[in-house]
């Protein structure tokens, strides 16, 4: 009798794009590898719907109560996170209550405009998240499938 091959599935995450009123965004700084600047976001609990793992992640790594605005996109190039395959559900969101501070895995967390971004110390394919926030954000264009 052979074994069943283990099965191995990617998991489940989201990132929340938590904007202000002038535009800019928010981005932690890692506490864990991989270590840099990353939207804030984690993986989805057992039994938790994305939208609420969002709002949770970003309540927890920021301080901050958003509101879901837009499902954005979803992101799933199995290469996109070096320590596993995951795939990120990611919103639009906008600063419903609280006061910016870091949180949880997050040991900074600040508001950047478009131009202040770290880009080359941005973590996973946060750069390619941001690149298509900005875009739809200007033009309304989203990514295309």
């Amino acid at each position: 009798m052979s074994a069943e091959p283990r099965q191995r599935n990617p998991i489940p995450t989201t990132d929340a794009i938590i904007s202000g009123p002038d535009g800019r965004i928010v981005l932690i700084l890692r506490r864990n590898e991989p270590l840099g600047w990353a939207l804030p976001g984690g993986f989805v609990d057992w039994g938790e719907e994305l939208g609420a793992a969002c709002r949770r992640e970003a309540k927890e790594e920021t301080g901050l109560d958003v509101e879901l605005v837009t499902q954005f996109f979803t992101y799933s190039d199995p290469r996109r996170d070096p320590r596993k395959h995951t795939i990120s559900t990611v919103y639009a969101c906008r600063v419903r209550a609280g006061t910016l501070q870091a949180g949880d895995d997050a040991q900074d967390a600040r508001w950047c405009a478009e131009s202040d971004i770290p880009w080359k110390d941005l973590c996973f394919d946060h750069a390619e998240i941001l690149r298509d926030y900005f875009r739809w954000a200007k033009t309304g264009q989203r990514r295309k499938l």
